[in-house]
């Protein structure tokens, strides 16, 4: 009797086994179960992707149109500069979890030979402070190919430390592991620009 009823314990466990095997009730919850995870990370990479490509565009744009305002001036001063600057700053909106640099220089390229290449003023921009940038006559660099004697150039360098919005966080302490492997990526440009209605564009107050 009791290796008959041992028998049956076991049948009866096998019969439960293979019902619980052929049973296809549920699946699907399971399934979505495990492929939301994934989804829900492509989604948000394929958002952080578009939105960092659309950011470094606004990068790049802030430098091309700071340079285009710069250039269409006779005269200039520290004022007008950092208005300027504030305007492009507003062209990153509505990205605001890190602030741009924005730094305008005139430079001077002499008639000596070889030529040298000077600032002739320089005013830069981090976050909402404004102040001068390199000092007047110090030596700076250019592309060769703009490198032409008794030349003036505007050149307008921009740059951000992107913050994606998976790492951002309001205390930079609590960053820590791949989060802040992806944090403060670097985006920047620069222009050059020659002066549109002049020959070069002193500032007064620089």
């Amino acid at each position: 009797m009791v290796r008959a009823g041992a028998h049956r314990g076991i049948a009866g466990i096998c019969t439960k086994a293979i019902r619980f095997c052929c049973d296809r009730r549920g699946v699907a919850a399971v399934e979505f179960a495990f492929i939301v995870p994934v989804l829900l990370i492509m989604y948000f990479m394929t958002m952080e992707a578009s939105q960092a490509i659309e950011t470094s565009k606004k990068v790049s744009r802030i430098g091309s149109m700071v340079a285009d305002l710069v250039t269409q001036q006779e005269i200039i001063f520290a004022a007008d500069l950092d208005a300027i600057m504030t305007i492009g700053n507003s062209t990153l909106q509505p990205y605001n979890r890190s602030t741009p640099k924005i730094v305008i220089t005139a430079i001077k390229v002499t008639n000596e030979t070889p030529p040298k290449v000077q600032v002739v003023w320089s005013r830069k921009m981090v976050g909402d402070a404004f102040s001068a940038d390199a000092a007047k006559d110090s030596i700076t660099t250019v592309p060769k190919a703009l490198e032409i004697k008794d030349t003036f150039l505007i050149r307008v360098e921009s740059s951000l430390a992107y913050e994606p919005i998976i790492t951002w966080s309001a205390d930079s302490e609590k960053r820590l592991g791949l989060s802040s492997a992806f944090n403060k990526i670097s985006m920047g440009e620069t222009y050059y620009l020659r002066p549109r209605r002049s020959l070069t564009i002193p500032c007064a107050t620089c």
